[in-house]
């Protein structure tokens, strides 16, 4: 059902507004990582594309906000059919566009988006309001919660249809219409979603995706007077350029930001299955997740053979063109992230940290089409201070460093030693320890003997640069509504 982009010499998106697909005077080149080529050009939108979608956007809340829960509730899970009844395409799409492997996209981005209309189709038809009795005053009391408006929602390239589709699937459950801006870099799928869109009879104006920059287009957005919320995935940077653009407005807010996220291995570990498990987390879509462990603290006494196991494990992930199902990694998004990531080796080294594989070490057989694609092998470092730049900023790649502790107080300190506090492993079979441990570590979720493993209902965010807000199911749908108190003297 839709056009195949090898067919044509380039995609050319367009924005969707008011349900109809708009075409835009610039555009931007995007490039597929795996090849270094130009894959398709993306809308360069700007203050009159994203005036039209608030505009389209305000005019289409009132219906929408006035259907039942259960009608907006039938719409989503046509929707999720359509994704899933798409998958195929969808997940090509993804991989050939972000650089991440078919099989990953096939089996973890499709699915998830289709996940999160279901998740939330279901959980808008399941939240209660509070009520309180005052009957000496002869009052009742109670709470009502109300969609807020245009909900302003903007997605970053990493997982880009699996993050934009979680934030849109609450925002409309909960009666919001939405002006969503994808990421530039990756596009292609929230496009593809669009004609989705009008098959599952979502009305003209309720969800308006608009391309572009985040210097024109997501700032066009975040300061428009008529968004009163924005949802927004992406750096800490970005993030406080959002803050400070909202303030005048008193905008909410809900950021998710970056992580450099800590692995406490204690000497009573499971080693076989948290070596496995911890490969999976350092490297897993590249190392571009926000929760992918990129420091890993082990107790003294296993860290020789820990460090040894790891590296021997780490050099079997395999890396290379996406299209290929015995590939575990794929490419980096851009030239320029992949100078980055290799800057952060780079630099390692220069301070005196080993680098046990990967990056300069160990060559990469790549089929000829992707020789000049953005590959990087998993790379593992050690020796490296806990000062250094390597182990407090975030690298967002397929690196991860280890480094020895001795006792739980420094375990604890070191994995709260960055300015980020997104999410955190614990290894260890003492269920006293792990107790201690989780609740004395700054991360807004902590996984024990296992990675990723996420129940929807709960609440996702992190603590001190990693984010403000929380969504989830409760959480979500608090924040895509503003809640009233209600008094009847009776």
């Amino acid at each position: 059902m839709f056009a195949a982009p090898e067919q044509r010499s380039h995609l050319v998106l367009e924005n969707f507004i008011g349900g109809k697909f708009v075409p835009c005077r610039s555009h931007i080149d995007s490039y597929d990582p795996s090849t270094g080529e130009i894959y398709c050009k993306v809308p360069d939108s700007g203050k009159e594309e994203v005036e039209a979608a608030v505009a389209a956007a305000k005019e289409a809340f009132p219906g929408w906000a006035a259907r039942s829960p259960e009608q907006r509730a039938h719409i989503l899970n046509k929707l999720a059919d359509l994704i899933d009844a798409n998958l195929e395409e969808l997940a090509q799409a993804e991989s050939r566009d972000q650089g991440k492997t078919i099989t990953f996209a096939r089996t973890v981005d499709i699915p998830r988006a289709a996940h999160n209309f279901r998740f939330f189709a279901s959980s808008v038809l399941h939240h209660t309001n509070d009520c309180s009795q005052m009957d000496h005053m002869g009052c009742l009391n109670y709470t009502i919660r109300c969609p807020v408006g245009v909900a302003g929602l903007i997605s970053p390239w990493n997982l880009p249809l699996y993050l934009l589709t979680w934030k849109v699937a609450p925002a409309i459950a909960a009666g919001n219409t939405v002006v969503a801006k994808p990421s530039e870099m990756t596009s292609v799928t929230a496009w593809m979603m669009c004609k989705l869109l009008q098959q599952a009879g979502v009305p003209p104006g309720v969800v308006n995706i608009v391309f572009g920059t985040g210097l024109k287009a997501g700032d066009a957005l975040v300061g428009h007077p008529e968004v009163p919320l924005v949802s927004f995935t992406g750096s800490t940077a970005t993030a406080q350029h959002i803050t400070t653009r909202s303030a005048p407005y008193c905008k909410k807010l809900s950021l998710e930001l970056g992580g450099k996220n800590p692995a406490i291995i204690f000497a009573d570990a499971n080693l076989d299955q948290c070596i496995e498990t911890t490969v999976r987390s350092s490297f897993s879509n590249q190392g571009e997740i926000c929760l992918c462990t990129s420091r890993i603290y082990v107790e003294r006494s296993i860290y020789s053979e820990f460090l040894e196991k790891f590296v021997a494990a780490s050099k079997k992930w395999k890396t290379g063109s996406p299209s290929d199902p015995s590939n575990n990694n794929g490419a980096l998004i851009s030239k320029e992230h992949l100078q980055k990531v290799r800057s952060f080796v780079a630099l390692a080294k220069s301070e005196g940290g080993v680098i046990h594989c990967g990056e300069g070490i160990d060559q990469m057989d790549l089929p000829k089409r992707n020789a000049n694609g953005y590959f990087m092998p998993a790379t593992v470092i050690s020796g490296v201070s806990d000062s250094s730049r390597v182990m407090q900023e975030e690298i967002f790649g397929p690196v991860t460093c280890l480094s020895p502790f001795d006792t739980e107080d420094e375990a604890v300190a070191k994995g709260n030693g960055v300015r980020y506090g997104l999410a955190a492993t614990i290894w260890s079979q003492d269920v006293g320890k792990v107790h201690r441990v989780a609740k004395r570590l700054q991360a807004g979720l902590v996984w024990t003997n296992c990675w990723l493993v996420r129940d929807l209902n709960l609440p996702f965010g992190g603590m001190k640069n990693s984010g403000v807000g929380r969504e989830g199911g409760k959480d979500s749908y608090h924040f895509f509504t503003e809640v009233k108190s209600v008094t009847i003297k009776h």
